[in-house]
């Protein structure tokens, strides 16, 4: 008797509480910027506004957009006399009612994890973009398929609220928090009215209007979900670009855009980004030096074929022209317009001072390539001298751009584009593109088609620093490759699987298959 009433008494004790039936569970995925702990304060304050008990955890990702910081939120009507529930400190999968994603891709790793059920769940998620680290790290083009984190939310979620939120934000001059919090009111998945959400803003005392005008823009955007799926506008390429300068140099860039608008039309077409690209890198006479080489190859090309391998020199001379040097870097860090771009995504006033901090870490490489061309040759073939180097410019500095030291350093640096073409590293840059052209045009005109695989192979070298250099090692056995096949018939079919295989991974494992494959029959 006295043992079965001890289990009578044990499952008593395991009789789930009815009121955990009423707790409201949520979650934030957010990454650093976008605002996720000011969500959480507002939804935590209007539902202990509205009589809720409530508590936040938030558990931290890692800055610089490698990882998520996840926001948790469990809520549930007091009840008098009764003591508050005991709240889990983190989200379980399969038992979140509404998960929030501040970005696409976050979306993607909550249905990943767990936390998205086609049982319960409810799906808020901005559609923009912001790419983490690995994305940028690839090779190629290692941007997510956003269109198929949709499809599985379609599939993994009991309904979907996705709407560029980040947009929404920024036109009503705030930031995306409020836009998501407004989304949330619009769901209709917590039991307040929107009048509850808006007084969560105003408690706040920051930016009241500004959210407030967000708050709306997220709450039409939940509310009419279709009014996202229309296509965004693409830009025709068409639109005429002004051009300001002294007359005597818009009197040379006239003659430029009028040798331009004398190339094939598929080729125009192609040449007059590159023209804009490199005369912005430099002046209007490199831009003819430009020109130049593309009425050359031209000349050696075939209507016939199109002028297939012309349109593709416009593109890959003009990106090999203008690289990355120091210089351009300073330069692109001083520009007007980036910081009114930075106010603007920031939502800073005109009476806002702006404190910017810029990251600079030279190589030893970079270094000796501002010096004069034979200077730079004879330091960089000195390993004591690249040593010293590196021991005192190769290190992190943290530079402050809003401040008149660093701002006036970085100005001066940018503005030394008349030294540049007298530098090393410019002497290294030319030569290898006019190695990169002979060995391309070497195949003209019997191999027609590798002449433009192998023009299309400098797509492999982009970018500043290690990302460069890896992008030029890269570069080089693919061109080892290409020499292996040559000769045969289905040769540009396989530079191009080369390529496509450099781009795939950093490491350049898939690169290594390809080419042991090619070794094995060539």
């Amino acid at each position: 008797m006295n043992a079965e009433t001890g289990i009578s008494g044990a499952m008593a004790q395991r009789t789930p509480d009815e009121r955990l039936a009423g707790i409201i569970k949520l979650a934030i995925m957010a990454v650093g910027g976008q605002g996720g702990g000011v969500l959480t304060s507002w939804i935590e304050s209007l539902a202990r506004s509205q009589g809720y008990a409530c508590q936040a955890t938030s558990v931290a990702g890692v800055a610089q957009r490698t990882g998520a910081t996840i926001y948790y939120i469990e809520m549930a009507p007091k009840e008098a006399g009764q003591p508050e529930p005991v709240f889990s400190l983190a989200p379980a999968s399969g038992d979140v009612d509404i998960l929030i994603a501040a970005e696409m891709m976050e979306a993607g790793r909550a249905i990943m994890r767990g936390f998205v059920t086609p049982d319960r769940t409810t799906l808020i998620a901005s559609t923009h973009r912001a790419l983490a680290v690995s994305e940028k790290m690839v090779p190629g083009d290692g941007i997510a398929n956003a269109e198929e984190v949709r499809a599985a939310a379609e599939i993994a979620a009991a309904r979907v609220i996705m709407a560029d939120m980040e947009q929404a934000a920024v036109q009503k001059g705030s930031v995306i928090s409020a836009s998501l919090f407004g989304a949330l009111a619009g769901s209709g998945t917590l039991p307040f009215e929107r009048a509850a959400f808006e007084d969560a803003i105003r408690a706040s005392g920051k930016g009241v209007e500004a959210s407030l005008r967000a708050f709306a823009a997220g709450y039409e955007a939940a509310q009419n979900p279709e009014g996202d799926s229309a296509p965004a506008p693409q830009p025709s390429g068409t639109k005429s670009v002004g051009v300001k300068g002294p007359k005597s140099a818009l009197k040379k860039w006239e003659n430029l855009v009028a040798r331009v608008n004398a190339l094939p039309a598929p080729v125009a077409e192609m040449a007059m980004p590159g023209l804009r690209k490199v005369v912005n890198f430099q002046d209007v006479e490199y831009g003819a030096a430009y020109l130049a080489k593309i009425e050359s190859i031209l000349a050696k090309d075939s209507a016939e074929k199109g002028h297939d391998l012309t349109r593709e020199a416009a593109k890959y001379v003009a990106n090999a022209m203008a690289y990355d040097d120091i210089i351009r870097v300073a330069d692109l860090k001083t520009r007007a317009r980036r910081f009114d771009r930075i106010r603007a995504e920031m939502g800073a006033g005109d009476d806002q001072v702006l404190q910017l901090t810029e990251f600079m870490h030279p190589r030893a490489e970079e270094i000796a390539g501002m010096l004069p061309a034979r200077m730079g040759a004879r330091i960089e073939a000195d390993a004591k001298w690249m040593a010293r180097l590196d021991r005192w410019f190769n290190k992190g500095r943290r530079m402050r751009t809003d401040s008149l030291r660093a701002f006036a350093m970085l100005y001066v640096l940018g503005g030394l584009k008349g030294w540049r073409l007298k530098t090393h590293r410019h002497t290294i840059e030319m030569a290898h593109l006019e190695s990169w052209l002979e060995t391309a045009l070497s195949h003209l005109p019997e191999r027609y088609g590798m002449a433009v695989e192998i023009i299309r192979c400098r797509r492999l070298i982009k970018g500043y620093s290690d990302t460069h250099a890896r992008g030029l090692s890269k570069f080089d056995r693919v061109l080892e490759g290409a020499a292996l096949v040559a000769s045969r018939d289905d040769g540009p079919d396989w530079v191009a699987r080369l390529r496509e295989a450099a781009l795939q991974d950093e490491d350049g494992k898939a690169l290594d298959g390809a080419l042991k494959t090619i070794r094995s029959f060539a």
